[in-house]
């Protein structure tokens, strides 16, 4: 296969006040992706946690695919946590402090559990460790064993904790967090400027949180319509970075006039597009605010869809037999 590989849900997942994007596209000519994504509502939609992670993918970094796989993973275990405390914590600014202290915490949460995972499976399948080993016994050399290197895992990360009332957000690497307001401004609130070649901070160096950059910011005038979050195979494929960005709000205003639900249909498409242009993989996931009569529709759609299903269900084995078990 050499045409991108477009992997999204079957429509948009509702999520309290927003409902929930996500789409992936493997890039041109790639045997698979070193992208993983994550987008899932918390403490019963009051909160959402978002979340990417692009696999560095050379020949350096040939596991990188489970280091984004861990990157996703454990930031969504972390993010869950802090997340359920945003919900409760809501909007009384009194315990906004202690969110923010608790927010501070979390990269060296996430960066120890990566390692802990990277370590793990070095320790059981040895990237290039076992080379080393097998030198040192011919040499009969008896120093010390070097820190098992990581490079082969690395990976960025790119995540999210929207409420209400607040949103936290952390970035390691490359990759884009958009906000768009409710004038159809786009802000990325963690951009460092334009990306100066292939060069990335990475999950794989030591302390990698020291590194991970940091914001949050409360609302004051109601839920943003739009928080998306990509890596960075959907930046590089426009011309400048001022195409992404209409892109961005593009999206916002597509969700605004013809439902969340058109928009994710569209969205393999869109990104197939860009990824034949950057050859990268490309992955968005994204939390659309969702009007009250909309979200009551989409409730409404999932409902119907599961009674379909439980309808289906029933034709096909209307005994209610048990098929074979796996």
């Amino acid at each position: 296969m050499t045409g991108p590989e477009t992997t999204t849900g079957p429509g948009p997942a509702a999520a309290g006040p927003w409902a929930l994007l996500s789409g992936a596209v493997k890039g041109v000519a790639k045997k698979f992706s070193q992208d993983r994504s994550a987008a899932l509502p918390v403490a019963g939609g009051r909160a959402v946690v978002l979340a990417v992670a692009d696999g560095h993918g050379s020949a350096a970094h040939f596991r990188s695919d489970l280091g984004a796989h861990w990157a996703v993973a454990e930031f969504t275990v972390c993010a869950q946590a802090f997340a359920r405390e945003a919900a409760r914590v809501g909007g009384d600014a009194a315990g906004w402090p202690a969110l923010r202290e608790e927010a501070r915490r979390l990269p060296q949460q996430v960066g120890h559990r990566w390692h802990e995972w990277a370590l793990l499976y070095e320790a059981n399948s040895p990237a290039h460790g076992a080379r080393r080993l097998a030198a040192a016994e011919r040499t009969g050399s008896r120093e010390r064993p070097e820190a098992p290197d990581l490079a082969a895992y690395g990976s960025t990360l790119v995540g999210a904790v929207l409420t209400e009332h607040t949103l936290f957000c952390w970035q390691l690497g490359d990759g884009d967090i958009v906000l768009v307001d409710g004038e159809g401004t786009p802000h990325l609130p963690l951009s460092t400027g334009p990306d100066m070649g292939d060069e990335t901070d990475s999950l794989c160096e030591p302390e990698p949180w020291r590194k991970m950059r940091a914001h949050w910011q409360p609302f004051t005038g109601g839920v943003p319509p739009c928080v998306l979050l990509s890596t960075d195979g959907l930046s590089k494929s426009f011309a400048d970075h001022q195409g992404f960005l209409d892109f961005a709000t593009g999206l916002g205003e597509r969700a605004a006039g013809q439902g969340v639900a058109a928009v994710q249909a569209q969205l393999p498409d869109w990104l197939g597009r860009a990824a034949k242009f950057s050859g990268d993989d490309t992955t968005l996931v994204g939390a659309i605010a969702v009007p009250a009569q909309r979200s009551d529709e989409l409730h409404e759609q999932d409902a119907y869809d599961q009674n379909q299903h439980d309808q289906n269900q029933h034709d096909e084995n209307p005994h209610g037999q048990r098929g074979t078990e796996w």
